[in-house]
């Protein structure tokens, strides 16, 4: 926790502060009040994009550095606060950081696949990501022209029984996973295989490819 909260105070304040330098700037400025007033309400949405861009950046760069990842093919006890676990759970809250603070601007743009790939995703080309509950980035795999639908939710670990899982989920090109779906540890799909909204699919299950999927736990339409 102390770990946690002393990088996240570094990140968060280095990337709020050429924010608060260009708020002092225009304090400063010598104008009459209402056109300062102006100026301040005009410039919220390009200083908080400013912010959200250096949070991306820092958050991503700091986890590299940090080795903070979530450990690939593992079973271990949660309660047993091994170094992998206590890494995990680090490099989870990072990324909920972000997605809370900047995934509200960038979510399903090109700066979030990029964020992603600099947090440790592999992603091919034009892979849209229009969805915040994606967790594990090290552990995701997805070809070129992958659509992840609005609330989706995929990562690369589940608890059972007290026991942290994970595996890598590949997702082959042309992949589009419905609005709402559950993605399970260790899920493979082939190229142009299609989930449909609110459908779960479950750990480990191997999607064809070029087949469309559906249901509580999926099962195959055509």
């Amino acid at each position: 926790m102390v770990s946690i909260i002393l990088l996240e105070t570094v990140l968060l304040g280095t990337a709020m502060l050429p924010v608060i330098l260009l708020l002092q700037v225009a304090l400063n400025w010598n104008a009459p009040p209402w056109m300062r007033v102006a100026l301040l309400a005009f410039a919220f949405v390009p200083l908080y994009l400013l912010f959200a861009f250096a949070l991306l950046v820092y958050s991503a760069v700091a986890t590299r550095l940090l080795g903070w990842r979530t450990p690939e093919g593992v079973e271990l006890p949660i309660a047993d606060f091994s170094w992998p676990v206590l890494d995990w759970g680090r490099y989870l809250m990072t990324i909920h950081v972000v997605r809370v603070f900047a995934g509200p601007a960038f979510r399903s743009t090109t700066f979030w696949s990029w964020y992603m790939r600099l947090n440790g995703a592999r992603l091919g080309r034009l892979v849209w990501v229009n969805s915040l509950a994606l967790m594990d980035h090290n552990l995701l795999e997805f070809g070129d022209g992958v659509v992840i639908g609005s609330d989706a939710h995929v990562s690369g670990h589940i608890v059972e029984r007290g026991l942290l899982k994970t595996a890598r989920v590949r997702l082959g090109a042309g992949t589009v996973i419905g609005v709402g779906c559950v993605i399970g540890i260790g899920v493979q799909s082939g190229a142009g295989a299609q989930v449909g909204p609110l459908s779960v699919v479950p750990k480990f299950a191997e999607l064809e490819a070029g087949a469309s999927y559906l249901g509580v736990p999926v099962h195959r339409i055509h």
